[in-house]
């Protein structure tokens, strides 16, 4: 063995514990970058495949009821590929088990199977027989929440008419992977499910001979969507066209594609953090190594060694670090990326989410990595080997000494030699002071910015169940019911409280721009559904015009003053000038309210309502439920307490893993910092503490020298990390929004005091295992001079 290469082993056996410090943060960068960029990957991966294989259509349209015969005038369209017609309902069910009335969307599917767009999985069971009419495939979802089997029965009302309906498969389908309520953003499984009918079946219990009320398609490859949107538009306008839509509009992509850009935005973040902090600490670490190896430098030259070879020496510091960061990062990445795979599967709905581990991330991370540790280590291989060696054999020149700062304001008598020389010490090397207080905080600050997306979660849902909406049920009408059906439901035994509301679908115009968006008219804003902003701030409705929430009017380019054209899509098709009056930041989706009175004088008819919020008595809720369940004129119903019990079942596991992950990851950081900080202070100052010793200073206050300047250090970083904590929260709030959702930007003092309770435990946590390092300090060793 060469004696470079023993020279090299016996010392980092030496620095074990600060090369190990090193490894675990290049671990954590490598694991996050890697089970990240393989997560998303196998979302992208699995999202296509299944797509592909099922024939998820690029193109959507429903309508009140069209004839068969305009699939030949679709298929006439160029550009178009494939074309399929069907039919689709939403209806009331009644779920054994469930007391509640549960609601289901009804989908046509061929009586024999055969291939077709936004085809169904099949899980478990069997397809749908010819003449049996009473058979569906029920979605995964709905049938695990109601722990269902192949073979029960669920009743409904289709149309009007009461009709049971016996479950013979399990299935999933591309245009569900997301699945939530019509109208809804929080996923309610065992309330909702999307079941699939015979087309026969579904034809015959809705009255739709030889018609459809809802149409896919698939593009050509160079096919201009927008000109294929612009002929079905014009096509399908008397048929009660609602409007096409694209799949960038199709409610379930929209939430797996914002899923997949916020992985990619995770990506970046942590990772740079960690190498930016492995950077540091290899460089402090092998400066203090040149440092402290000056004569062995200079004897390693004069006996010939040449540059290269030193230089290549002391990168071999740098090297070891990252391949056994590598190398734990990997087998952490693959526990790390299983476990979030597992969370994804809890909310996405695919026949099998596998996770994908890309060795060409392991690649692309570790030489990142090793690249980050070539610019730590470059400063400190270029010192050592630009040394000459006459120069290298005589001592570091002393630091100039001159009056501190206390010395200076005349307090140096106010306080004791110990911290005196901790002020002192840190006042000379102001620049790694300053780095090792970047570097804590940054520790502080994922732990915040990490637990900003619980807090924001737990605001969105105080504003969403508590501020925005109060009604206990809400029901929806199977189509527009007259302004007299408010008398109807208040007969209902058990409503207390009964606020109707309009949902018209429109298009919104201004100049060039265009959105299809649905206009809300609501009686009051103040009532069960009040309008209020993100900061749960409430929002009185004016008398005249159109309020638009932000990220809406931010697309259509308008503000208040301004005036929209709206185009209502069914009905009279009024085409109408109205005045936006102002906007409000909503957390969730686009909207635009108005008046309902104003609504029903806009679109020109006597006034219709499509749904009830609805205060229920709770000791008469078992009767107003059976009720509803076998009601007419119901499609469906919410309930507020129920789907907030399953969102936060849902989120609960999700952030158990982020902050557990983030938590851990923090840790490291924190504790390699601090540890590696006091190990270099004690190198360093080990001949100055062991002379103090010798002139009797107590071990108590040689670790109260060397450990209170980390903990100076650790205190100052906090709150600089909480203010950069702040910004990282700030940054991902911008760069997890989207049109479906805004985060907001909320901190509470709870996971502020989280962030720095961890931090200080770890500081803490470090600084006795240096302690104990200080207790075992060989005064005769450290003193002698080294030959």
């Amino acid at each position: 063995m060469k004696p470079l290469t023993r020279k090299l082993l016996r010392e980092l056996w030496h620095l074990r514990g600060q090369m190990l410090a090193v490894a675990a943060v290049v671990a954590c960068g490598i694991s996050v970058f890697v089970a990240m960029s393989s997560v998303g990957h196998s979302l992208r991966m699995t999202r296509a495949s299944y797509y592909s294989e099922y024939r998820f259509a690029d193109v959507f349209l429903q309508c009140k009821r069209a004839p068969l015969t305009m699939l030949e005038h679709v298929r006439a369209i160029d550009g178009v590929a494939s074309v399929q017609a069907r039919l689709l309902a939403d209806v009331t069910l009644d779920v054994p088990g469930l007391d509640e009335p549960a609601s289901a969307r009804l989908i046509s599917i061929p009586d024999r199977r055969q291939p077709v767009l936004n085809d169904v999985f099949l899980r478990e069971g069997r397809y749908v027989q010819p003449g049996h009419p009473d058979e569906v495939i029920a979605s995964e979802t709905f049938m695990l929440a109601n722990d269902l089997r192949p073979g029960d029965r669920v009743g409904a009302v289709i149309n009007g008419r009461w009709k049971e309906l016996r479950i013979v498969g399990t299935g999933l389908s591309p245009e569900y992977v997301y699945e939530v309520q019509p109208g809804a953003f929080f996923p309610d499984n065992r309330r909702f499910g999307v079941f699939w009918m015979s087309r026969s079946a579904l034809e015959s219990a809705l009255d739709m001979s030889g018609a459809f009320n809802d149409l896919s398609l698939t593009l050509a490859h160079g096919a201009s969507e927008k000109e294929v949107i612009m002929r079905l538009d014009r096509l399908f306008g008397r048929y009660g066209s609602l409007g096409a839509y694209g799949r960038d509009e199709q409610l379930s992509d929209r939430f797996l594609s914002d899923e997949i850009r916020q992985v990619g935005i995770q990506i970046t973040v942590l990772p740079a953090i960690f190498l930016a902090v492995g950077v540091f600490l290899l460089n402090i670490v092998l400066r203090r190594l040149v440092a402290t190896q000056r004569d062995q430098i200079a004897v390693m030259k004069a006996l010939g060694y040449r540059n290269a070879e030193i230089g290549f020496h002391f990168l071999a510091f740098a090297l070891f670090p990252v391949l056994v960061g590598t190398a734990a990062g990997t087998a952490l990445e693959v526990w790390l990326g299983t476990g979030l795979t597992a969370v994804y599967e809890d909310f996405y709905n695919f026949p099998d989410l596998i996770y994908v581990f890309r060795f060409r991330d392991v690649a692309f991370s570790s030489l990142l990595s090793l690249s980050a540790a070539l610019l730590g280590a470059q400063g400190a291989v270029r010192s050592a080997v630009s040394l000459p060696p006459a120069e290298a054999m005589r001592p570091e020149a002393p630091t100039v000494y001159r009056p501190g700062i206390l010395e200076r304001a005349g307090f140096q008598k106010a306080f004791s030699v110990p911290l005196r020389i901790i002020v002192r010490n840190m006042e000379r090397r102001p620049w790694k002071s300053a780095l090792s207080v970047l570097m804590i905080a940054f520790a502080v600050a994922i732990l915040l910015a990490g637990r900003y997306s619980y807090d924001a979660v737990n605001h969105i849902m105080q504003v969403e169940f508590s501020s925005k909406h109060r009604e206990d049920l809400t029901v929806l009408f199977n189509e527009a019911r007259p302004a007299s059906v408010r008398y109807d439901m208040a007969a209902l035994d058990g409503v207390l409280i009964g606020e109707f509301y309009r949902e018209e679908p429109a298009r919104l115009v201004s100049a060039h721009r265009s959105r299809r968006q649905g206009i809300t008219g609501l009686e009051r804003s103040d009532g069960l559904k009040r309008l209020v902003d993100a900061y749960d701030r409430l929002y009185r409705l004016p008398e005249k015009g159109l309020v638009l929430t932000s990220t809406l009017a931010d697309l259509l380019a308008v503000g208040a003053g301004d005036t929209l054209t709206v185009e209502f899509l069914q009905g009279r098709r009024r085409t109408v000038r109205v005045p936006v009056s102002g906007t409000i930041d909503e957390i969730l989706g686009l909207s635009a309210y108005m008046r309902l009175e104003e609504l029903h004088r806009l679109a020109g008819d006597h006034g219709a309502v499509s749904a009830a919020y609805l205060k229920v008595d709770e000791s008469k809720a078992s009767s107003l439920f059976s009720e509803l369940k076998r009601m007419p004129a119901v499609s469906g119903t919410s309930m507020l307490q129920a789907m907030q019990k399953s969102f936060e079942e849902l989120i609960a596991q999700s952030m158990i893993t982020s902050t557990l992950i983030l938590t851990s990851f923090a840790g490291v950081l924190a504790f390699a910092v601090v540890y590696n900080g006091a190990r270099i202070s004690l190198s360093e100052r080990s001949r100055e503490l062991a002379s103090l010793r010798v002139l009797g200073f107590t071990r108590r206050e040689i670790s109260f020298i060397l450990l209170g300047e980390q903990a100076v250090l650790t205190i100052a970083a906090l709150p600089v990390g909480v203010l950069i904590g702040m910004v990282l929260s700030v940054l991902l709030a911008l760069g997890l929004s989207s049109e479906l959702y805004r985060m907001p930007v909320i901190f509470s003092g709870v996971n502020v005091v989280f962030s720095v309770s961890v931090t200080l435990l770890v500081a803490l946590l470090s600084s006795l295992l240096v302690r104990y390092r200080i207790n075992r300090l060989d005064l005769i060793a450290v003193l002698k001079t080294r030959e």
